[in-house]
């Protein structure tokens, strides 16, 4: 299981709003907004190239706090909006959460390791199972989970839900039955062997007609 060190995002109150907001892009500034936990919904501004740093080890479910001119909030970054030409970040939002009650949420399945079983280049690993479904207090969630495939040996050997050990502040809801890992064959394609068959020339050689040549019981043209 992944765990996180603590991330502080640096951010002030946002006073533009609307339209006007695009001039603080222009600025290099980032727009977003914080709502959640026993706050009101509040607009904030931080400097999109720190952030679009931080953003790249930032997940769904790392817990980070934002600390808006002081006044410092756990929150998760619930939407990132980015310009589609130019892919950089134009907006987030945060969801502030309360550290005493437990939450819901989906967190990313990783492999890691070596399958003994793809010494034979035959086989090859399926992950059936991108995500995990888990419960538990903002503080124990965990920013993905790694799933450790160096126990596969056989074409025979799978990891399941049941498999995983995420501690005990942690509750796997995902049905414990559902496979995670799994071993196939490589796909080989059939190659059809064509026959060549040898076509006996059966034409003589064609006859060639002398210039002014009559075919055989052409009449003479009057």
């Amino acid at each position: 299981m992944s765990t996180h060190e603590e991330t502080i995002i640096k951010a002030e109150k946002r006073s533009i709003k609307g339209k006007q907001v695009s001039q603080l892009r222009r600025a290099g500034i980032l727009p977003g907004v914080i709502y959640g936990h026993k706050i009101e919904p509040q607009a904030i501004q931080m400097d999109r190239h720190t952030v679009s740093l931080q953003m790249s080890s930032i997940t769904p479910t790392t817990l980070v706090t934002v600390d808006v001119a002081g006044n410092k909030i756990k929150a998760f970054v619930r939407d990132r909006q980015r310009d589609v030409l130019y892919g950089v970040l134009t907006h987030l939002d945060f969801l502030a959460v309360s550290m005493t009650e437990k939450m819901r949420a989906s967190v990313a399945l990783d492999l890691t390791g070596e399958a003994p079983v793809l010494d034979d280049a035959i086989y090859l690993l399926n992950q059936n199972l991108n995500e995990l479904e888990i419960e538990c207090l903002p503080q124990d969630m965990p920013e993905r989970v790694m799933v450790d495939v160096s126990g596969i040996k056989t074409p025979e050997d799978t990891i399941t839900v049941a498999d995983l050990d995420l501690g005990a502040d942690v509750t796997i809801l995902t049905d414990s039955s559902e496979v995670i890992v799994a071993v196939s064959y490589v796909a080989v394609e059939e190659t059809e062997e064509v026959e060549e068959i040898e076509v006996e020339e059966t034409f003589g050689e064609p006859e060639v007609l002398e210039k002014g040549k009559k075919l055989e019981g052409e009449e003479e043209a009057e």
